[in-house]
């Protein structure tokens, strides 16, 4: 299937076309990295906290850790959900994408070089129409990245923790048609619905894949890996523009 194919979205997009992107940063005031990350409809304040101190089972190890909390907020979609506080647990979906964050931005750095302490990142969704853990992605990222330079210019970190950059997209097929960064109406109706987490230089992290009704063919998992990187690659580049270059 060629990239240049004509337009067939209802919001007037390529098939292989991200939607706009809009990062605010800083967003808050006290977090040492704070964004907004806007990608279309979908909006997701990422927050990372510096704390200086490590959980129980790396104490004393001479290294740091990164983790991650996620949350939608009550009025984020069509309907009203229930606060998961008030139910007193969280939901799968939430722990699940949560951890996904927390491995993702790992994998990108070098905890030796972090000290020990830890960096939490916050998730919160403030508005969603779909790829809200890919969005997710993307932002703490950006807001890591700036934890780490606040690190840097208080004289507290004396190696760049960061081995590369990290973005995601969705991918899915729907209709027939592969696409790529699906809003909620997309994958609500999606035959495969995948998300894909890759470096800077191409490496992957995660691949999420799923087909809701009947499976897919390799030649639609090449597609949807094209797909993918294209626009993980368009992540990247504003990525690279906002933080810089590591070091």
């Amino acid at each position: 299937m060629a990239l240049n194919t004509p337009v067939i979205r209802s919001d007037g997009r390529r098939i292989d076309e991200i939607r706009a992107v809009k990062i605010t940063r800083p967003f808050t005031k006290y977090a040492e990295g704070s964004v907004l990350m806007e990608m279309g409809e979908t909006k997701v304040i990422c927050t990372a906290s510096v704390e200086e101190k490590v959980p129980p089972f790396l104490r004393d190890k001479g290294q740091g850790w990164v983790t991650a909390e996620y949350s939608m907020l009550p009025r984020s979609t069509h309907d009203r959900m229930q606060r998961e506080a008030s139910r007193g647990k969280q939901g799968g979906r939430t722990l699940e994408i949560q951890r996904l964050v927390g491995r993702a931005l790992r994998a990108v750095t070098d905890m030796s070089k972090l000290g020990e302490r830890t960096i939490w990142i916050d998730c919160d969704v403030i508005q969603a129409d779909g790829g809200t853990r890919t969005a997710s992605i993307t932002g703490s990222f950006i807001a890591l990245a700036d934890a780490v330079t606040h690190l840097q210019k208080k004289s507290l970190l004396q190696q760049q923790p960061l081995k590369d950059y990290l973005a995601a997209i969705s991918v899915g097929k729907v209709k027939g048609d592969i696409l790529v960064d699906l809003t909620y109406d997309e994958d609500s109706t999606a035959e495969v619905d995948m998300n894909l987490v890759m470096t800077g230089n191409g490496r992957m992290v995660e691949v999420q894949g799923t087909a809701e009704s009947e499976p897919f063919e390799k030649q639609d998992l090449d597609a949807f890996m094209t797909y993918g990187w294209s626009g993980i690659q368009s992540l990247i580049k504003l990525q690279r523009e906002i933080v810089g270059t590591l070091s």
